[in-house]
């Protein structure tokens, strides 16, 4: 699936000077009244009233997304798509690392109201991607490159509760980070993978 698409699905909106919201499993609406702001509760799935022209419903993606981190990503299209390219960091030994993997994220339901507000449909190039790029970046030096390959799940339960930290004060809750590949970069930019995910293996016949 398109990244754009995934982005469509995380924040709609739904300006139509109807009666109701409709709100799909899986998401939750938020209402803009003119005349009080961005209303202070959430509509969960189901049919609900709204006052037409005076109201304007925004409907919040409220399962768990992936932002993956990886080679050949592009923003060029899209700053709210859900990824970024690798992060290049140095660890505690000295050696420079080009990490990647996937952040798993979802909004906070009861604080959609206050994240619209606040932050408006800018949730993943304000919040996502910044914190996690300064984190990651941060954390991964404070191992040597043997921790990091001999610590793996530590590495990662890490990473989640740091990025949770800052997540949660902006109405986003981080489900987990996985991840997928470090490579060891060179002086001349040559890269060796010193780690990366196992793909499951193929069911038997």
């Amino acid at each position: 699936m398109e990244f754009d698409r995934l982005v469509v699905s995380f924040l709609v909106d739904e300006v139509v000077g109807g009666f109701f919201i409709s709100v799909p499993p899986g998401h939750v609406a938020c209402v803009y009244d003119r005349g009080r702001g961005v209303l202070p509760r959430i509509w969960g799935p189901g049919l609900h009233f709204k006052i037409p022209f005076w109201q304007i419903a925004k409907l919040f993606n409220a399962q768990v997304l992936e932002y993956s981190i990886m080679e050949g990503f592009s923003l060029d299209r899209n700053r709210e798509a859900l990824g970024d390219m690798p992060i290049q960091t140095t660890t505690a030994d000295g050696k420079t690392i080009a990490i990647e993997g996937s952040i798993l994220f979802r909004i906070d339901k009861q604080n959609a109201p206050e994240l619209w507000e606040n932050l408006g449909e800018h949730v993943v190039s304000k919040v996502v991607r910044p914190f996690s790029r300064s984190k990651i970046s941060a954390l991964f030096t404070e191992w040597t490159m043997e921790q990091i390959i001999h610590n793996r799940g530590q590495v990662e339960v890490m990473v989640k509760d740091e990025l949770n930290r800052y997540f949660q004060d902006r109405g986003l809750d981080c489900e987990g980070f996985l991840l997928s590949k470090i490579e060891a970069v060179g002086k001349q930019g040559a890269k060796e993978v010193i780690l990366k995910a196992e793909k499951p293996d193929a069911p038997q016949a």
